[in-house]
């Protein structure tokens, strides 16, 4: 058998360890909820006029929901005939492989149709409507298992533009948001839809915000924003352990709150800004560190990487910015970009620009300095341009309403 000749051989090594790793997006912006896809040996520059499109299609319903995408099927949820939300089901070419009504869905004239993204869990998909319904699904037959009406069992409280969280699920609860007297965050059995508990004494409304858990020094704490600002909750009992108001005129805080290092940190649009809070040895404390007015995130999503937060502006300049997540630090500001939702993969930040624009830009995530490395514009389509990007398999989803656009992003 003749000898490989050494050269060839690492260099056949080192491409397989740069060759795309795809991986899958089972819920609202990644598999952990930070705007972080796992996706390796993607484009680090982009031709002109964007990536190759591998397919679009126009029959998904009218919505603002992102793909989910698992073992190579893709999930997402739209709204037909006028109010009736379906949930389907594509392979890998964008064919349908089957629908499954769940339904009314909010008729809102800003934003009508779908907003929650399915979250995965094995053979099982939970889902939330936009009037508060969540649901349990089982991918495999399709079918309901179960459904809560959290606004009728935790008499929620009605927002102007409609529930749009995604649902939250650990290894024995459901998490949501229904707003509630008591019950700003409740807790479901995700087998059976039971209510678990509800945060007693602590009821604000919804703010379109979708939870997460973070951990901190081994400890969980769910973190979520209510129409009145910052809630830390015990995930096994409900227990809020702080707050923090954080007034916006609208009730809108619609981005995720993000935590490394010990910190952690929440925005806001309209001039708010955000807040960066240190938290104490054992979670039950928060206090503030810095504050930033400039990056005014409104529901677009904000990414850490590599010590340096990232996230684009609302009324405080309309631009993307860099800030150090130690200090608030601005490490940089470019007016290149527009205010968008913001994703993250392998070492690139992918921006896609709205209400109007549908600009989809590939920057660097680097404190050096703005750099683009690739753009399009979406033009098909009438909807707003706000759905969050999602990354896997090496490809870019991209939704506008009723239409949703696959991207090949695989380094060649």
């Amino acid at each position: 058998m003749p000898r490989v000749p050494l050269c060839i051989l690492l260099g056949l090594i080192a491409f397989l360890a740069a060759a795309a790793q795809a991986s899958d997006a089972p819920q609202f912006r990644g598999p952990d909820r930070t705007g972080h896809f796992a996706d390796t040996g993607l484009l680090k520059s982009w031709p002109e006029g964007g990536p190759d499109l591998v397919w679009k299609i126009d029959s998904i319903g009218m919505g603002y929901a992102s793909p989910s995408v698992v073992d190579g099927t893709i999930y997402i949820p739209g709204m037909l005939n006028e109010d009736d939300g379906f949930l389907f089901a594509l392979d890998g070419d964008g064919k349908e492989l089957w629908r499954l009504p769940y339904g009314k869905e909010t008729t809102d004239k800003m934003a009508p149709g779908s907003r929650s993204t399915l979250t995965v869990q094995g053979d099982r998909g939970y889902l939330i409507s936009g009037f508060g319904v969540v649901l349990c699904i089982d991918l495999t037959k399709p079918a309901i298992i179960w459904q809560v009406d959290t606004a009728a069992r935790f008499d929620g409280q009605t927002i102007q533009w409609a529930i749009a969280e995604s649902p939250l699920v650990d290894d024995q609860y459901v998490y949501a948001m229904p707003g509630g007297p008591d019950a700003a965050v409740v807790a479901l059995d995700k087998a059976t839809g039971d209510t678990v508990w509800t945060t007693k004494g602590f009821g604000d409304a919804s703010a379109y915000c979708s939870p997460d858990i973070i951990t901190h020094n081994g400890r969980r704490i769910l973190v979520s924003m209510t129409a009145k600002g910052l809630v830390g909750v015990d995930p096994t009992d409900g227990t809020v352990l702080w707050t923090r108001d954080h007034p916006d005129r609208w009730g809108i805080h619609a981005s995720t709150p993000v935590y490394a290092d010990g910190i952690l940190y929440f925005v806001a649009g309209s001039k708010m800004g955000g807040v960066a809070l240190r938290l104490s040895e054992d979670g039950s404390e928060i206090t503030p560190i810095w504050t930033d007015t400039e990056m005014d995130t409104f529901h677009g999503g904000v990414v850490i990487h590599d010590g340096y937060v990232y996230g684009t502006a609302h009324r405080s300049g309309r631009e993307m910015l860099c800030l150090n997540y130690q200090t608030g630090e601005i490490a940089w500001r470019s007016h290149d970009v527009s205010e968008g939702a913001l994703v993250f993969a392998d070492g690139m930040l992918y921006n896609y620009e709205g209400p109007q624009r549908g600009i989809v830009s590939l920057i660097k995530a680097t404190p050096k300095g703005f750099e683009r490395t690739g753009e399009f514009k979406i033009t098909e389509g009438t909807a707003k341009h706000w759905t969050h990007p999602t990354i896997a398999d090496g490809r870019l989803y991209i939704r506008r309403g009723e239409l949703l656009f696959a991207y090949d992003i695989a380094a060649k």
